[in-house]
């Protein structure tokens, strides 16, 4: 398989890492608005840049395409692909708004290509071991699961970007960036949010949209959930998911297992908690593993004619749930979400 890269920036080069670590995939192309930085990550991973994007989806040989670029072009940039035949790989989230997820599902099933996300918590071996109490019967009929990702970017996070906290291409703030990947874990482990109620502010960044957000979800089983989110709480601390059913809790924290408190089931925790999480006060990835896992999967997907573990449609929801975050902070009312859970979005 042959990967082009979209995007110069921090993700792009955690993509092109995590496929060029997998055996006979090739990162072969990349094209970037920043042209020094896009062509400093080409000459490294030994791949041609261009300056156009035409002239780079015509690049061949080549098999998918992974867009790393800011968050409200991935449809644009993804339409463009399915087009000309490339199945396509989206960085979180599938775009800003729902009409153009939409849009780029259309064009994905249209075309015959594959479309997938990364959202790469979900390949985490801790992760898959909740889902797999859950999916067991385990944990019992769900009840409440909460997500608090209290995180912290510095000024110039968004300062020395173009499109960070911007409406027109980040979508909005700590919910719509950072925080999706919880939101989408919740769905995914939970099932479908038939109403939200939330609140957002900007208490700390000079920008357009919130650093500081909050919102309760009613679910469609009648289990409720809570987000916290901020990239505003000095000094950034670890993700940490609680997840509670009628036989027991579940808690993640630092990405690992913290506590399996279940009745049935005998702990099973293991590893060192790491004394710091690079996520919570930096977008830097180290660790391009649970990529590389999204990646591999993607191309079984495509080899087998499979869905991938995060198709259009998955990635989709959170994109829904946190739009309607959004309507219900500038509405001061709650939002319902039925007519989604009734067409199974």
């Amino acid at each position: 398989m042959r990967v082009g890269i979209l995007g110069g920036g921090n993700i792009s080069e955690t993509h092109a890492r995590a496929a060029q670590a997998i055996p006979g995939v090739e990162v072969v192309a990349f094209h970037g608005r920043n042209r020094e930085r896009t062509a400093q990550l080409a000459q490294r991973f030994g791949a041609a840049v261009y300056d156009e994007i035409d002239r780079f989806l015509e690049h061949r040989p080549m098999d998918i395409v992974a867009i790393g670029s800011p968050s409200g072009v991935h449809a644009e940039q993804g339409i463009a692909a399915a087009r000309r035949g490339l199945h396509v790989l989206v960085e979180k989230p599938l775009d800003i708004t729902t009409d153009k997820a939409d849009a780029l599902i259309e064009a994905a099933d249209r075309a015959n290509v594959k479309l997938g996300v990364f959202f790469q918590d979900r390949m985490r071996p801790s992760v898959q071991q909740i889902k797999r109490h859950i999916d067991a019967g385990e944990l019992g009929a769900p009840v409440l699961i909460s997500g608090h990702v209290k995180w912290y970017r510095p000024p110039e996070y968004y300062r020395d970007s173009r499109w960070r906290g911007t409406w027109a291409l980040d979508g909005g703030g700590a919910l719509m960036n950072q925080a999706i990947h919880t939101v989408d874990l919740m769905v995914w482990l939970f099932g479908p949010v038939a109403r939200v109620n939330g609140a957002t502010a900007t208490r700390l960044h000079e920008i357009e949209v919130e650093d500081t957000a909050a919102a309760v979800f009613e679910f469609a089983s009648g289990a409720l959930g809570l987000i916290e989110a901020g990239t505003s709480i000095a000094p950034g601390y670890p993700r940490r998911l609680e997840v509670t059913g009628a036989q027991g809790t579940i808690v993640l924290e630092h990405d690992r297992l913290a506590r399996v408190d279940l009745r049935s089931v005998k702990s099973d925790i293991s590893g060192a908690t790491p004394d710091r999480v690079e996520n919570a006060s930096s977008p830097v990835v180290s660790d391009a593993s649970a990529h590389q896992r999204v990646i591999e999967d993607f191309i079984r997907a495509i080899e087998t004619d499979r869905t991938p573990a995060c198709d259009g449609r998955e990635g989709r929801r959170s994109v829904e749930l946190v739009q309607a975050i959004y309507e219900s902070a500038r509405t001061h009312r709650p939002v319902d979400l039925h007519a989604s859970v009734g067409r199974g979005l």
